[in-house]
This record gives C-alpha cells, structure tokens and sequence, in this order.
C-alpha cells in the first residue's frame, strides 16, 4: 500500500465522517474533495473538474426540471385524487394505491419531490378515514425508495452505475433494465406493508395531539362557512346570460357573493375569478357565498326566475376547487388605509381579485353585514381568491400582514391547463430514451425543451427546480473514485473481496457487495456510495473474468435500498415527523425488508443477466 493511497484513504474516511456529523453540509465536503486532491498532487485540476462536463450530471439536471413540470402542471396531484376516489373507506385498498402510484411517479421523477407531493395528500385522506398517519407514511416512503428501481433514470445512483460501465468500455444499462427487479420488489414490499402495518404506531405527544399545518377546513370551521356556499349552474334559456355581474347586482338584491366561476375551456374546467364586468355565458356555474338566507323562499325563487339548477359539493366551502381558489388570513397593521372603511367602500374585490367572506374581532366571527362592518385595527379578514392575488397582498406590508397560507398551497398547480402538453413532453423523451435513437441526456434536455415550449414551466422554476446540493455532491465524488482507481484503491478492494470470497461463488460475492453498499449508505448518501462502489463492482467482475452486468445491478439496487435507517435516505426523512417515527421503528420494519430485497438481488440478477 503506497503513501498516495494511504492518504486517498485517510481523506475518504475524514469524507465519511463529516457526512456523518452533517457538518458541513455535504455539497461543500464534496467541494473540498475537489480542492484537495488536485493540491495534494493525487489528481489534475481537469481531473478533478471532470465530473462538471459529465454528461450524466447534465442527465440528472434535466430530469428535476421534467419533475418539476409535472408538478406544475398538477399531474402529480391528479393522481393523488384518483387514488382518494379509488380507495374509498378501505386502508388496505388505499395503501396498495399509495405505493403503487409513488413508485410509478418516482420512476421518471424524483422520488424526494413526488414523496414531498403526497404528504399532505396522504394525511388529509388519513384524517377522513380516522387512521393514523403513521400506517401510511412508512409505506409512502418505502414506495419512493423502490420507484429507484423501476427505471434507468428513476434515481441519480442507477446513472452512475450506467456511467461506469460505459467508462469500462461497456454498453451500459438499458432503459427497463431495472424494471423487472423494481416490480418484484414492489409486489413484495406492498404484501410486507400490508402484513406489518400494525408494528407502526409512531411516537404520539403528550397532550395526544398531531402538530399540523392550518388546512382551508380549518379556515372553513373557524370563520363558520360551512353551509354558506352554492353552486348553481346557468340553464341555456337564463336571463342571466349576456350581462354583466354589475348588471345583475347579485350581492345587493340577493345577498349572493360571486366567489368565482367555472368555466370550460379546451382541455379542463377551470375556475375563473369575477368581478362586476365579467359576462356570464350557458354553463357557467356560479361558485356563490350567501350572506343572506341561506334556504328557504328567497333561494328557490332565485333558481327558478333566474334558471338556474343546484349542484353538488364534493367538499365543504369550496374546498374541492383549492388548485384554483386559496384562502388566507390577513390582518390589519396600525396606519393601513383599509381601517375605519367597510369591504364595500374599498371595492376590495375590484381592487385586489380578492373576496372578503369572513372577519374576525377579538377572536370572535362576525358574520352580519360583513361587507358593511367599519373595519378597526387588529382586525382579521379571511379572503378567498386566486392564490396569485394572495401572494400580491404579501407585497403590501403596509395595508396588509398575510398570517398563515394554508397547508394546500403546497399542491397548487400554476400550470394546470398545460398537462397535455407536460404528458406529450415526457412521452417523447421516455420514447427517444427506451429507442436508444439518440443518447439519454439528449432526450432530456428535448423534454425539458418541450416543457418550456407547451408552458408547463418556464426558465425561473427551471432553475429552481434543480436540486444543485445533489449535482455538486456527484460532481465531487467522482474524482474520489478516479482518485482510487490511479492509486491502485479500487485494486485493492477487488482483490481483497475476491481472495475471501472467491471460493464461495459468485452469488456470495454478490451478497456480499449488496450488504457493503447497504451499509455504507447508511452514513452516506447512496448516490456518493455508488460512485464509491460501482468500480469496486466492475473491477471484481473483471479479475473474475465473469460479466460486469450483475455486479453493477446489484450495486445499483442496493444504493437504493435504504430503508433501515431514517436518515439513510431524505424520502425516509421527510416522512418521520408527520408519522411521528422513532428511529427504532425503521430498524424494526426496515432490517427485515432489506434482507428480503438482497434475497431478490442474488436470486433474480443471475437469473437474467448471467455471469
């Protein structure tokens, strides 16, 4: 052993400990890689600096950006409602759906963002069917971990994987090549969910209470909304169509508040926001708050002079339309021009796209003449509009202090009429990847255009969209195993699993491999233990003269296999608050689910790749 590779060695493991601790952050750890090896003579700086013009990482860029345009345009989210509807009252039926659907998100996405997408998802439909959430959220996780495994491009670990065969002078991995494994895993890990589901009962608090963001039913219960709301559509003969809300004075002869309008355009109904000028069309269905009767003589009359025919809700106060219309409390800060004048005097509607349907004084609703109320100072008003207009008023601090954005913010879709072209954008870049017409990063950075094009994203979200912690993390990691390989690391480690493990056969060094990777990723993220363990894999399949194939698979599915631990993985760590987890109960249910996911990783990857 050198002195080169004693020092490669020392730093690797001074690496691993600061990933360990967290501190400093691990894009600026693999930062200093890049510094240090290039100062200390192990590498070039363009050696060192390779990992920047690495097509791969370009790859993995591009697709947080396609994620983010599914986001965008409410793909994500539509799905999630689905599997509300599919599920009905059944938790066993709801939790197949969960995984299954997050697994097939996560696998041409990523599986951080989509697990993100369903929390809220997951813990409203667990609050309606009264089930705790922690039946739910370690399936929830368990199921973005395995989506990794169901494509080329599901997790950055499987492109690294890819890249160091290509590196080694091989083809490298095919488009589906994991997807055989990743639905064998799923199937086992939805019948282990379902069979152990009970060993999760999380970490209750001592006052018995779960801490959550305000949701718009909480807004709905606390300014008493609930029975106020209508929608009524407008029959073809209605006198209304052709005239204007002004017009009609809807507010003043009925005491019905026009909240917004549903509308269908091309693709989708949208709701859209309305004011005294805006004409109503046949079909139109009004969204109406009643500040007057709310039954009764005065309504029926409405309906049948006015033709209009009554519709269901899906859900109280609106809440069903919350893609389009939010809720927020603002209140009224000493010297805003708002004190001292009624909703009516300050034409708030026109003025800022915004209704006013709820005010509360010295934490008591007001619900008689609203609209005519004198406003005082401390007041707060709950207004329900566009969420673009509720985010304009955070941009007046003087007249207005918006307090809290309700929970369903984090589900809105700004792009929502734009998921066709979001849907065509990712069928040609899965198309041109599976056809191997043009390289991988190419159909991406084509995605990627196709999403600019159709409007699903534009260049702001793009940027923001990428998660450049991760690119720096890879991009200094690589020179970590070009550093092994040049002093002979990587060398080593082969001929040291070989030697002990050479007589046992193959499946053995395969177990092998897939518990060291498992391990290792424990402590480190499982993209920086690909790169570590990928040329370890290669270079054994290499000295034992069999195929590269098994051996990178099995590394690959391994990285992704980080289920014992809440911090083996951010998925795992996104969920451990709202399932209020201890961190023995992943050891408890995630152990077993790993041993049963390496007995699939030897028994399958022989079986179709071969040595």
């Amino acid at each position: 052993m050198n002195h080169e590779l004693l020092w490669v060695l020392g730093l690797l493991a001074i690496v691993v400990t600061l990933f360990i601790i967290n501190r400093p952050r691990m894009d600026v750890v693999a930062l200093l890689v890049i510094l240090t090896l290039p100062l200390s003579g192990i590498l070039t700086v363009e050696q060192a600096l390779a990992g920047f013009a690495d097509p791969n990482v370009v790859l993995i860029a591009a697709l947080f950006v396609i994620g983010e345009g599914l986001v965008r345009t409410g793909i994500a989210y539509r799905i999630g409602e689905w599997m509300s509807e599919r599920a009905g009252n059944s938790e066993a039926r709801l939790l197949v759906l969960l995984m299954v659907s997050v697994a097939g998100l996560g696998s041409i996405m990523s599986s951080t963002g989509v697990v993100a997408i369903f929390i809220p998802v997951v813990l409203s439909i667990a609050a309606r069917l009264h089930i705790s959430p922690s039946r739910l959220m370690m399936p929830l996780a368990f199921a973005g971990l395995i989506s990794g495994m169901l494509s080329l491009v599901a997790t950055p670990p499987n492109v690294v994987v890819h890249s160091e065969l290509v590196r080694s002078g091989e083809v490298g991995f095919q488009f589906f090549s994991f997807t055989p494994f990743g639905l064998v895993v799923l199937a086992l890990g939805v019948g282990y969910m379902l069979l152990t589901r009970n060993w999760l009962k999380g970490e209750a608090r001592k006052d018995g209470r779960v801490e959550t963001r305000r949701t718009l039913l909480d807004l709905v219960l606390d300014y008493k909304l609930s029975g106020r709301e209508r929608r009524l559509r407008i029959r073809p003969h209605s006198p209304l169509i052709g005239h204007t809300l002004g017009e009609l004075q809807l507010r003043t002869r009925h005491g019905a508040n026009v909240i917004g309008i549903e509308r269908q355009h091309k693709f989708t109904t949208r709701v859209m926001t309305a004011d005294s000028s805006t004409v109503l069309h046949p079909g139109d269905v009004l969204l109406l708050d009643l500040f007057g009767p709310r039954d009764g003589d005065d309504l029926r009359t409405l309906c049948q002079t006015m033709q209009l025919e009554p519709l269901r809700f899906k859900a109280a106060y609106f809440i069903d339309q919350s893609q389009d219309l939010g809720m927020a409390e603002v209140s009224l800060p000493p010297g805003s021009q708002c004190i001292g004048k009624s909703v009516l005097e300050l034409t708030f509607r026109t003025r800022f796209d915004l209704n006013v349907v709820g005010l509360r004084r010295e934490q008591s609703a007001i619900e008689a003449q609203l609209l005519e109320e004198k406003l005082r100072l401390g007041d707060t008003l709950l207004v329900v509009g566009p969420w673009k207009a509720i985010r304009q008023l955070q941009s007046r601090p003087y007249d207005f202090l918006v307090l809290s954005m309700p929970a369903e913010i984090d589900q809105v879709a700004p792009a929502r009429e734009r998921a066709p072209y979001a849907l065509i954008s990712l069928a040609v870049m899965v198309g041109l990847m599976v056809s191997g017409v043009i390289p991988n990063v190419l159909a991406a950075l084509i995605g990627c255009l196709l999403m600019g094009a159709g409007r699903c994203i534009d260049m702001n979200s793009a940027y923001r969209a990428i998660h450049w912690q991760s690119l720096v993390l890879i991009v200094g990691m690589l020179p970590f195993a070009q550093a092994l390989q040049k002093t002979g690391g990587i060398d080593l480690a082969v001929s040291g699993l070989v030697s002990v493990l050479g007589g046992a056969g193959p499946v053995a060094i395969l177990a092998c491999l897939f518990a060291v990777t498992a391990l290792i990723g424990l402590f480190i993220s499982n993209t920086a233990t690909a790169v570590l363990m990928a040329p370890v894999a290669v270079g054994t399949a290499a000295q034992l003269g069999m195929s590269p194939y098994p051996f990178a698979m099995t590394v690959a599915l391994a990285a992704s296999a980080a289920f014992m631990t809440p911090v083996s993985s951010p998925v795992n760590t996104l969920v451990l608050g709202p399932g209020q987890y201890r961190f023995a109960d992943f050891i408890k249910v995630g152990v077993p689910f790993t041993v049963l996911v390496m007995v699939v990783t030897v028994l399958m990857v022989p079986w179709l790749f071969g040595f």
